[in-house]
């Protein structure tokens, strides 16, 4: 998720451009025919933000309690929609029939983790996948780092983002995250597919965080639970400076500072702008906070691997099909910054495959995370693909009821970043 926020540090200093259009987009939404408020649905302006991310991190015994937890069960768990809701009968009904069974499904994701609804017929279309979420009483809420120009929305309108589909990131591998920044966590997540790829590959990714954390050695769990983790989310490179002479130090600092106090505000992800963290210094990089690799669940007080190092770890992309430029290579430090043992990064990266579960979605086919729990990743494709996202978040007051999440940002900086990044790449 945060590879492409360093092209949206330098982007949103730039003048912007709109760049060729896909080859495959998604239909215009037509008038609303179905239940739920499709016509008066709130524009992305109006959306909520997505929530505070809920840090319940303090293990006394971090081995011990993970150690200690209950059977864990199917993941994901496969629904076919003929057998669950029965035959399709219009998506009205569809619709209908899904409502009926809301609290059964968020029951079932609660307890599972993962819910793979497949041969749906409702929401083969994007009016028909905003009808699925409508008749779950789900609340949107806009992605974690909304103004990085990651996703391109799909529709405003009903807070659709599209996938990683980009042709130039066809042979780029996605490695296991969850939606997720130090600041904000999307509660919830469901994943659409349109359209699979044409020719080969592109299977979307989920993996426990219960089992991963579970089958981890707990040497290595203990180390880097101890340690902490510190996310880089860019490299960028001054090495010009290098010639200035008397002049660098006071040019360092004026990119450092600018940056730091004009751009990477806007993120919202408590970014520190740092030099030579990797060790070359006219590199700066935007680092986020320390931050405990493991979480406990806020529902169910389950103990996660709650850390998005199998996606972001340099050492782990180098050894992979990788297409993101050097400016938006991503790394995984300790909290202090230093060096992570490749041989623990091998451990964490053999243990997350294990659990990785190869989704071949089908057009209609959703994919419901509980995004607390569930990591998920695309695998790289040929051909056209065409898949979307939709994420939710719900924040309880102090009498644990739902309340609304405001919205702090507007739609423009991620409009003009997403045509930055459509030519970026």
């Amino acid at each position: 998720m945060r590879a492409v926020v360093s092209l949206a540090l330098i982007g949103a200093a730039n003048a912007f451009t709109h760049g060729a259009h896909r080859s495959l987009r998604a239909a215009p939404l037509r008038a609303a025919t179905l239940p739920g408020p499709l016509a008066e649905a709130p524009d992305v302006g109006m959306l909520p933000d997505c929530p505070p991310t809920i840090w319940n991190s303090g293990f006394d015994d971090v081995v011990g309690e993970r150690d200690g937890g209950g059977e864990l069960l199917e993941c994901p768990l496969e629904i076919s929609a003929t057998d669950y809701f029965g035959p399709s009968e219009g998506p009205n009904k569809d619709a209908a029939s899904i409502t009926a069974k809301k609290d059964e499904i968020m029951a079932k994701l609660q307890e599972h983790g993962c819910v793979w609804f497949k041969d749906m017929e409702l929401t083969k279309s994007p009016e028909g996948f905003r009808s699925f979420y409508d008749a779950l009483g789900l609340d949107l809420c806009l992605d974690p780092i909304h103004t990085s120009g990651l996703r391109k929305m799909i529709s405003k309108k009903d807070g659709i983002y599209e996938e990683v589909n980009k042709p130039t990131l066809r042979g780029h591998y996605i490695g296991l995250h969850q939606e997720s920044t130090h600041v904000k966590t999307s509660t919830y997540g469901a994943f659409v597919c349109f359209q699979g790829a044409t020719i080969e590959g592109g299977e979307f990714l989920v993996a426990d965080g219960a089992r991963i954390l579970r089958d981890l050695d707990p040497a290595v769990l203990q180390r880097i639970y101890e340690n902490k983790v510190r996310i880089s989310v860019s490299n960028l490179d001054f090495d010009f400076l290098a010639a200035t002479g008397p002049l660098k130090q006071p040019l360092m600092n004026f990119f450092q500072d600018l940056i730091a106090k004009a751009v990477a505000p806007k993120f919202d992800m408590e970014l520190e702008m740092l030099w030579g963290s990797d060790g070359k210094p006219y590199r700066l990089q935007a680092v986020e906070p320390p931050m405990s690799p493991v979480n406990r669940h806020p529902k169910t007080g389950m103990p996660v691997w709650f850390c998005n190092i199998h996606n972001h770890a340099r050492y782990l992309r180098d050894n992979r099909p990788c297409t993101v430029p050097e400016v938006g290579m991503t790394d995984v430090y300790y909290g202090d910054l230093s060096g992570i043992p490749k041989e623990d990064l091998e451990h964490i990266d053999e243990v997350s495959r294990k659990h990785i579960v190869r989704v071949p979605m089908q057009p209609g086919d959703i994919i419901f995370v509980d995004n607390y729990r569930m990591l998920h990743g695309r695998d790289i494709f040929k051909g056209d693909r065409f898949h979307a996202v939709a994420w939710f978040g719900e924040q309880t007051d102090a009498n644990g009821q739902k309340v609304a999440v405001e919205r702090k940002q507007g739609n423009m900086l991620n409009e003009m970043l997403n045509n930055y990044v459509e030519n970026a790449f």
